[in-house]
């Protein structure tokens, strides 16, 4: 009774002191579950460098490989792969690459650009405008109409409408302009973008180079049989890159935690996807392209670490190592669009031919491969045929190669019919993603119906 008893007075003693402690201020029980190591709200500078590499990863890593596998740049050798090379995908298969897009990338730049807003960092509200401008093209080109006016609120609204893709092309364009307007205002804000940018170290002239590649792309997708579309693209193109050093790309770095997506894929699977028995590889060879041996690794492919311990499996240290880059939109990919367009345009194929050349030797030269071989191969292969469709379909054969592993070669490929593309099954290749299955279990009343890898096409593919 005695221990009863001194128990109760611990009891009340301690219930006094908590409540005489906490009669005016209401949080001392709330703030027991706040961890001081977990800030409330980070910086600009933080959320911008979650963003990049969030984009980098994703396009780097599932991205690339339906993309790639579905444009026969990435032959599926095993295990899932296999299945999804030979077209056997549903929606469930999609269920990553949607969120990784939509939740790690696009909402928190859109957190981080309403942040930027408000606080008037314009130099970060132009880049968070272009990278979401960026993200909502892939987007686009990989599914068509996509919830985008009524989507990233959060629990506002957890049924979001889809938009047309047309009009996201819009959307994605005015985005382009105010965040050129934004990164070319006289008044930057008191805090300014530097080393956590990843992609341009805070320099707001290739941000806005970029925003104009950007728009370039948009014009040129919709330019087949469009000369007016033709002329935007390249009045885009003569305000945007103007050499491989202006490249739109995310730097991964030398750890293997912080290692390109590629790179650890062929580490942790092995022979899954495998690289010079591509078709793409087989087209290289028949060219004599001298960027085979800088793409892939014939020796080692489906292999695990390389004898020089610097990349796993097929793909060269370029695309394979610890470091390579992911590459968004290059040089090279402008030249080919102003040599299509010009044709497209006028049906000059002889000015086309030059900016057709350059686009080799940009793509090329960044890939460090000899004057001579250069020299060689443009003599080859180097020549457009008469006639505009025959010279297309030659720009565009190239620049599939050129743009390797980018998914932008699907779009090349999908616009032009070119290369030739034999069916892995069945008798066609896909033309468009599908949705998640995510999306049809919790915002099924909005998702479009119909939707098949083959058909609807998207609006430009025609």
């Amino acid at each position: 009774m005695k221990n009863i008893n001194n128990l109760s007075i611990v009891l009340i003693l301690l219930a006094g002191i908590m409540f005489s402690g906490s009669s005016c201020k209401k949080t001392f029980f709330t703030n027991t579950n706040i961890n001081p190591q977990a800030p409330a709200s980070v910086g600009p500078n933080v959320q911008l460098s979650t963003v990049e590499i969030a984009l980098g990863y994703t396009m780097g890593g599932d991205l690339t490989r339906f993309a790639g596998m579905l444009d026969q740049q990435i032959f599926g050798a095993n295990s899932q792969s296999q299945t999804w090379y030979a077209y056997g995908l549903n929606p469930g298969n999609f269920d990553n690459l949607w969120p990784d897009l939509y939740t790690s990338t696009m909402e928190n730049d859109y957190d981080l650009m309403k942040n930027a807003d408000a606080a008037s960092y314009n130099a970060y509200s132009g880049i968070t405008r272009i990278l979401m401008a960026y993200t909502l093209q892939i987007m686009v080109d990989c599914w068509g109409d996509i919830p985008y006016s009524q989507a990233l609120r959060g629990a506002a609204n957890l049924h979001p409408a889809y938009d047309p893709a047309p009009n996201l092309y819009d959307t994605i364009s005015t985005l382009v302009d105010l965040g050129i307007a934004q990164l070319t205002d006289a008044k930057p804000g008191s805090i300014v973008p530097g080393s956590e940018d990843q992609i341009y170290l805070g320099n707001t002239t290739q941000w806005v180079k970029f925003g104009h590649a950007i728009k370039a792309r948009l014009y040129m997708h919709q330019s087949k049989g469009n000369a007016a579309m033709a002329g935007n693209a390249i009045t885009e193109i003569a305000q945007s890159f103007t050499s491989n050093a202006d490249n739109a790309q995310y730097l991964f770095g030398n750890t293997q935690t912080s290692a390109n997506p590629r790179y650890q894929f062929n580490r942790d699977r092995p022979g899954d996807e495998t690289y010079a028995n591509a078709t793409i590889s087989m087209q290289m060879k028949a060219l004599k392209d001298p960027r085979f041996p800088i793409y892939f690794d014939e020796a080692n492919d489906g292999l695990g670490l390389d004898p020089t311990g610097t990349h796993f499996g097929g793909l060269n240290n370029y695309y394979g190592s610890v470091s390579s880059p992911v590459e968004f939109i290059t040089y090279e990919e402008l030249l080919f669009m102003k040599a299509e367009a010009t044709i497209t345009i006028s049906g000059d194929i002889a000015t086309a031919q030059g900016y057709y050349d350059s686009a080799i030797v940009a793509s090329m030269t960044k890939l460090g491969v000899a004057a001579g071989d250069i020299s060689t191969y443009l003599a080859a292969n180097g020549t457009l045929p008469g006639g505009s469709a025959a010279a297309i379909t030659q720009i565009a054969s190239q620049e599939y190669i050129a743009l390797y592993l980018n998914p932008e070669a699907w779009s090349v490929w999908r616009r032009t019919n070119s290369p030739s593309l034999t069916p892995v099954s069945g008798n066609a290749v896909p033309r468009r993603l599908l949705y998640p299955q995510t999306e049809y279990s919790y915002n099924g009343t909005h998702v479009p119906s119909g939707v098949t890898l083959f058909s609807p096409k998207l609006f430009w593919d025609n």
